[in-house]
């Protein structure tokens, strides 16, 4: 945020008169968030990994333990249905991240 308020175009809309919350919302904090975005996407799709060895570890019911009873018991349709269900979780999380983007700067063209 810091950054983005000493960049010329703050600078310019605070030259033009525009009340300071004004520029502080719709110019500097709109576009300091698509970093704040990409980091929670990513630490979302990390926690999503991670649950797998958190339900190991502490025994709680859910898909991380229902993968790792299904490795150990080589029942492949569970593996593969779990894992379908983790890699598509985290395309959707990913999905959700760019349309974010998009609403933050409509300039990012999704292609």
């Amino acid at each position: 945020m810091l950054e983005q308020l000493k960049q010329d175009y703050v600078r310019t809309a605070w030259a033009k008169g525009l009340p300071s919350r004004m520029v502080i919302v719709k110019h500097a904090l709109r576009n300091s968030l698509i970093a704040a975005v990409t980091v929670v996407g990513l630490q979302t799709a990390r926690l999503l990994g991670g649950a797998t060895i958190i339900e190991t570890v502490f025994s709680w019911p859910g898909v991380g333990r229902l993968l790792i009873d299904g490795i150990y018991a080589r029942d492949y349709p569970i593996v593969q249905g779990a894992v379908l269900l983790i890699a598509v979780t985290y395309v959707f999380i990913n999905l959700i991240v760019d349309l974010f983007y998009k609403w933050l700067d409509p300039r990012i063209k999704l292609e």
